[in-house]
């Protein structure tokens, strides 16, 4: 009698791994998946003892990272799986709508809940959840920071899969893998974050800020102004629709505080407004409120870090 594979599984969480990285938000797929994952990519092992939430685990070691032929190699390895969960990672972004194209089904993206039939996702600028309906087997992605993780009660022994051959098929070509800013790195994860606002007024102050950051042990993230005006990249933006934080110390410059950006914002145990308006939303939520111009604060504070221009 063969062993179960991830095609037995009603839901199957697929993380792309390089070098034994665990993609962003990929505990958090694993456990909206009830556990089971397949790991594939390159490192796998490594990845897999990094992971929290795993329960059934699957390794396929292959350095096929291209996202049309490794799609089209996992179709028939995940062809019975009712729905497959990838993290809303560079990776999984990629990957999702080939593996969705080469499956045949629907990509429900950008999920904040996977359920039995769909998933919920906002709309209409973020000011509206909607519940998606499959009718049927589909691949979602899911939201990295949306969803706490719990310990595995029980981890069975990973099973080693072989993908089979692709053949030639349509592809994206990789010239360089950029390795991510240390700075950047683990914004859900952070313990200080540094928040950027359209009241920084461009990406100058943008990229001081960053700076400034950096100096103080903290990541930096963005309002979805920020990163939608390419004054930071669309990974670090924080809220609904990018990532959900929780850290010790949340400081906000020239940030008014829309539902959108403070409901991604957990519940971080101090949080710092700088802002010319006393009264906007983020200042009535902060422990202490700067009424200051942001951009001078910024400059002041890299000036007395001994960073940037200041």
């Amino acid at each position: 009698m063969s062993a179960a594979g991830p095609g037995d599984e009603h839901t199957v969480a697929v993380l792309v791994v390089r070098d034994g990285t665990v993609p962003d938000g990929g505990d958090e797929a694993v456990a909206e998946a009830g556990g089971a994952a397949l790991l594939v990519g390159t490192g796998t092992g490594r990845a897999a003892e990094r992971l929290v939430a795993v329960e059934r685990l699957w390794l396929a070691e292959d350095d096929r990272v291209t996202p049309g032929s490794l799609a089209r190699a996992l179709a028939p390895v995940l062809a019975t799986t009712h729905t497959v969960v990838l993290p809303a990672s560079p990776d999984g972004r990629d990957l999702a709508p080939r593996l969705a194209l080469a499956l045949d089904r629907p990509l429900l993206a950008g999920a904040l809940t996977v359920t039995p039939t769909g998933a919920d996702v906002l709309r209409r600028q973020d000011r509206a959840l909607v519940e998606l309906t499959a009718g049927g087997p589909f691949v979602a992605t899911l939201l990295p920071g949306v969803r706490g993780v719990s310990p595995a009660r029980s981890v069975a022994r990973p099973m080693e899969i072989t993908l089979p051959p692709a053949g030639p098929v349509p592809d994206a070509r990789v010239l360089e893998v950029l390795d991510r800013d240390p700075g950047a790195a683990g914004l859900a994860e952070a313990p200080r974050v540094i928040g950027a606002g359209a009241g920084l007024g461009g990406p100058a102050a943008t990229a001081l800020l960053t700076e400034v950051g950096a100096a103080l042990g903290a990541t930096v993230g963005g309002t979805r102004a920020v990163t939608d005006a390419g004054w930071l990249g669309h990974d670090l933006q924080i809220g609904t629709t990018g990532v959900v934080i929780g850290p010790d110390l949340y400081v906000a410059f020239g940030i008014s505080g829309a539902a959108q950006h403070t409901g991604g914002l957990g519940r971080p145990r101090h949080v710092v407004s700088v802002n010319t308006d006393p009264a906007c939303p983020m200042t009535a939520m902060a422990d202490l409120g700067i009424v200051a111009d942001a951009p001078a604060v910024v400059t002041e504070l890299a000036r007395r870090l001994g960073v940037g221009r200041g």
